[in-house]
């Protein structure tokens, strides 16, 4: 049986988006470039069809790799989320005790991850320093550099 992954509104609805576009878009394309292929002669010697029959096979996998995740995913329900404390999907807002520097953070599934736009995977060592603890806690983080201590000024979602 497949993992069962939580997932936002919009994360969801990103996986859902790709998958139509590979089965509305993508397939019919990569049945027309077999079909264009096939009909240029021997397929012994035909390296374009080749080319497009492993295409479509790892288009084929994707779809079905998709097609799994969308099934088994679970959407997080928003409006129940505790704001008390760091949880997923939590908004955070940190300050960095020794250069002041402050951050703010949404903690997301790891699908979801995208430090560009401040989302940071559940999953990854950063986020998990910080769930479960609450505004005013200090949060010790390891980081490749050695230990960096931050205050958790803000939760929010």
């Amino acid at each position: 049986m497949a993992e069962i992954k939580y997932y936002s509104e919009e994360g969801l609805q990103k996986l859902k988006d790709e998958l139509h576009h590979l089965i509305a878009i993508e397939r019919p394309a990569a049945a027309a470039a077999i079909a264009e292929a096939r009909d240029k002669g021997d397929l012994s010697e035909n390296a374009e069809y080749d080319a497009a029959k492993e295409a479509q096979g790892h288009l084929e996998s994707r779809i079905s790799k998709l097609q799994a995740l969308v099934a088994n995913a679970r959407l997080l329900d928003e409006s129940k989320i505790d704001t008390s404390k760091v949880l997923l999907l939590s908004i955070i807002t940190i300050r960095n005790l020794k250069t002041g520097a402050r951050q703010t953070y949404t903690i997301v599934p790891e699908s979801e991850a995208n430090l560009k736009q401040g989302k940071i995977s559940v999953t990854s060592p950063f986020a998990t320093a910080f769930l479960g603890h609450r505004v005013g806690d200090t949060v010790e983080v390891n980081v490749p550099a050695g230990k960096m201590t931050f205050e958790l000024v803000e939760v929010k979602r």
